[in-house]
């Protein structure tokens, strides 16, 4: 009995390709780091009874068109903005996501960034590495304390609640804004406080919304001017959610004092203002860089795909 067919449009982790090449037969074999054209995207397509594509993979009526055979999309990724849902249900092309899995490794690099940030780190490893540094001085690269601060969320779903969670550990008091009201673990607390409140409260900003009409540029040059000199605003949510322009503009003025980015307008494209600037820390979409959580993330659209292949519901189907 022949395999049904499938298409991954980038190397996965090496345990999910080796399933994937035991149950499958994968239309093309992706390349380290090869980023696939609109003509590779059509092809596979074309030929495929389930495709595994990433949240960078620009999914429209058109590309579906050519998908004559496909039954599933599985997103790898919790969003799904790259995906034309319309143009999918109209073909009854069901989708799924990878929902809950990403929820602590991204809390962590939020975390990680506003440690960076605050304490200059990338700035401290530059020195060491390029010979600036000459020995231990008493006003060297001062940062700022972390511990005892106020922490302001935007967005409290799984990842704005992880995040916050992690910050009692540091003994901050966390305000957030959110479009309901999240009750905290027994022994936590947070307040919920609207937006304009929590910008002007909050010593670190971290956001964890989702990119909609009504979220892009929710940050922009009015909100940054809300912020204190001293904030430091983190992004590991969705580039859009920040007009970067206003963000150059208020880093290089000293209307807030750092940020700290994982995501980016147009990724993979960074604002070459943000590129030239010392308190910036940029990393490159890790948010769910780790090993262990890409593996779960590969084994949920394994799930997703045998479930939909042998006539069954999806676990994680968007519709």
């Amino acid at each position: 009995m022949a395999l049904p067919t499938l298409y991954v449009t980038r190397l996965l982790p090496s345990p999910i390709m080796a399933t994937l090449r035991e149950r499958y037969r994968l239309v093309a074999e992706p390349a380290e780091d090869a980023i696939p054209t609109a003509e590779d995207l059509r092809a596979g397509f074309a030929e495929s009874d389930a495709v595994i594509c990433m949240l960078s993979d620009s999914i429209d009526a058109d590309l579906l068109g050519h998908a004559t055979k496909l039954k599933i999309l599985a997103n790898y990724a919790v969003g799904y903005n790259n995906i034309d849902l319309a143009a999918a249900k109209a073909r009854g092309i069901v989708v799924t996501n990878t929902p809950d899995v990403l929820t602590d490794a991204t809390a962590d690099l939020a975390w990680a960034l506003m440690m960076a940030v605050a304490r200059r780190v990338v700035e401290g490893d530059q020195w060491v590495r390029t010979g600036t540094w000459l020995g231990w001085a008493p006003t060297q690269l001062l940062g700022a304390d972390v511990t005892g601060k106020t922490l302001g969320i935007i967005g409290m779903g799984r990842i704005g609640q992880a995040v916050a969670q992690r910050a009692q550990g540091f003994r901050m008091r966390v305000l957030y804004e959110s479009r309901r009201t999240v009750a905290p673990p027994p022994g936590l607390s947070w307040e919920r406080r609207p937006l304009d409140e929590v910008l002007t409260e909050a010593d670190f900003v971290s956001l964890h919304v989702p990119l909609t009409e009504a979220t892009r540029h929710l940050i922009g040059a009015r909100e940054l001017s809300l912020m204190k000199p001293t904030a430091v605003l983190i992004n590991t949510a969705r580039g859009p959610v920040v007009d970067e322009e206003a963000l150059v503009s208020a880093l290089k003025a000293g209307t807030i004092a750092g940020a700290g980015l994982d995501v980016y307008e147009q990724e993979p494209l960074v604002h070459p203002g943000l590129v030239e600037l010392p308190n910036v820390v940029l990393l490159p979409h890790l948010g769910s860089a780790t090993l262990e959580t890409r593996i779960r993330m590969g084994r949920i659209c394994l799930d997703n795909i045998e479930a939909v292949l042998n006539g069954r519901l999806a676990p994680n189907r968007i519709f």
